[in-house]
């Protein structure tokens, strides 16, 4: 049975709160609008109380043991993880989450278009600005986001959006708490109601790394001529980025049905990917494979198709955010309501014991990404459409991994 904790919204402090708000995931018609101005009062973070639900160990189908990560500190695996508290409130369907510089956090809500920068130590939330060209159906509307590698620089913000005509990325230069207006960077990724992928993530090689859907048609995902179900690597311009399988294409690999999930062990990229009916997956990616679909789902066996190093049956999981912190990848679930805690060998390459924590605490887990401090920030969603909003929803939560 999930447990709602009561938690005091600052109604001072939000000023009026206007109650309103994937095939897959859920469609949200109910917004819950969230009023901040660059000028307005810090939004404090949310006290909860310090507990964590664990729950038994799934199946992998390559387990490992336990072992540090390239460059990663390692969490005792008999350490459960800790919730530290809540950092924002009153948030609509938060989708994309990373962090400037500064420490400073930047979030896209995927409904309404905004794109929130939290600030300071007490996390006051500023509204950037809203990305006008989104269209919001579905599992599509504003996405993934990624600051620049030369963000002291360059000031820019990569973010995933879907238009009326397609999938897109696009970038906008932060000035300050205000973001400029967009500027296209790679066009014509197919779009659809369902599978927009849409996460956002720079390498150790300064590339951006982008998940793409099969937009419903899962013919898309082995057409090495399509942009969907695949995943991408492009320069920061948008050029297909140097050793990429195909010199002229920007896809890494393809055989993905909706990947939502991107994260590097070391220098080994890693995706967690929704399944159908059968078995969500996380994948080890190296460029040039096909992960199978729409011929497998999860392990197939097949000589010509990468099988995937953990699965889940799709009420456990409906893998959405991947992180790696304290030496493990974690993952958020959706349709699951968990969060799952992932040990990788030594070299990174290979995935085994998965463990699920917060099952049914907090409804469904989409975005997750390591803070500078070292805790895991976790954005729940439960205002799109297919969860169970409780008082404060949707939140981000502050886990120590």
């Amino acid at each position: 049975m999930r447990r709602r904790p009561a938690l005091a919204l600052v109604g001072g402090l939000l000023g009026a709160l206007v109650l309103g708000g994937c095939l897959d995931e859920g469609n949200s018609s109910d917004v819950r609008i969230l009023e901040t101005t660059p000028d307005a009062t810090p939004l404090p973070a949310t006290p909860t109380p310090s507990a964590t639900t664990s729950a038994t160990t799934s199946p992998t189908t390559s387990p490992t043991a336990p072992s540090q990560a390239p460059g990663a500190t390692l969490t005792p695996a008999d350490r459960e993880p800790r919730l530290l508290g809540t950092v924002a409130t009153g948030l609509s369907v938060p989708w994309g989450l990373d962090f400037l510089p500064d420490g400073d956090a930047v979030v896209t809500e995927r409904d309404s278009g905004r794109v929130l920068l939290l600030r300071g130590e007490r996390h006051r939330v500023v509204v950037a600005g809203t990305i006008e060209e989104r269209v919001a159906q579905g599992e599509a509307g504003l996405l993934g986001v990624a600051v620049s590698p030369d963000f002291d620089d360059d000031r820019l913000l990569y973010l995933y959006v879907s238009t009326a005509e397609d999938n897109r990325v696009v970038r906008a230069r932060l000035e300050g708490a205000r973001l400029g207006a967009t500027e296209p960077v790679l066009t014509g990724i197919p779009n659809g109601f369902i599978h927009d992928g849409g996460r956002l993530l720079f390498g150790p090689d300064g590339h951006l790394y982008v998940s793409t859907g099969d937009a419903g048609e899962p013919s898309r995902a082995p057409d090495p001529d399509s942009l969907g179900g695949k995943i991408l690597r492009i320069t920061t311009d948008g050029e297909p980025a140097p050793g990429n399988p195909r010199p002229d294409s920007p896809v890494f690999s393809s055989g993905h049905r909706n990947v939502q999930g991107l994260a590097f062990v070391g220098d080994q990229l890693w995706a967690s990917e929704f399944g159908d009916s059968t078995a969500d997956e996380l994948n080890r990616i190296d460029g040039g494979q096909d992960h199978g679909w729409p011929a497998v789902e999860g392990v197939g066996d097949q000589q010509r198709y990468v099988d995937p190093q953990v699965t889940w049956g799709t009420g456990e999981a409906s893998p959405s955010g991947l992180a790696l912190a304290g030496g493990h990848l974690w993952l958020g679930a959706l349709q699951g309501e968990r969060l799952w805690r992932v040990e990788v060998g030594a070299d990174g390459r290979r995935a085994g014991e998965a463990t699920a924590y917060l099952i049914g605490e907090h409804g469904r887990m989409r975005s997750v990404a390591q803070a500078p401090d070292g805790s895991l920030w976790v954005t729940t969603s439960n205002r799109d459409g297919r969860g169970d909003p409780g008082p404060g929803d949707d939140k981000i939560l502050r886990i120590r991994p």
